[in-house]
């Protein structure tokens, strides 16, 4: 079977503590993963929501992605930075493909969360 290619301006690794878009790029010595840490749900919640963002160009990580690509807590059985995550993302992301868009995102691509 062929591979299935496709080409996007901006990619969201939600893909839990695997982080499997960012571990290809590790494995292509394109970034450094720093491992996920032990479980503490009450570090990781904060955590995991402020470290959410753009970690190559194009590529933003969420939710447990996070955990592994910088090396945060894992988060355990809470979820609400997990959607917090997903939400900041999804901004960021949306800053990112916008047309108005410009070297002001490459800069600062952090929208405030509502």
């Amino acid at each position: 079977m062929d591979p299935v290619s496709f080409e996007a301006d901006v990619v969201v690794d939600a893909t839990g503590h695997d982080a499997a878009v960012a571990e290809k790029l590790a494995s292509r010595g394109l970034i450094e993963l720093a491992g996920m840490g032990p479980m503490d749900a009450d570090a990781a919640e904060d955590a995991i929501v402020e470290n959410t963002g753009e970690i190559y160009p194009g590529l933003i990580v969420c939710g447990m992605s996070v955990s592994t690509v910088r090396g945060l807590p894992r988060m355990g059985p809470t979820f609400g930075g997990m959607l917090l995550s997903g939400l900041r993302a999804a901004e960021i992301a949306s800053a990112k493909s916008s047309p108005t868009c410009g070297a002001e995102c490459d800069a600062a691509c952090t929208p405030a969360l509502v």
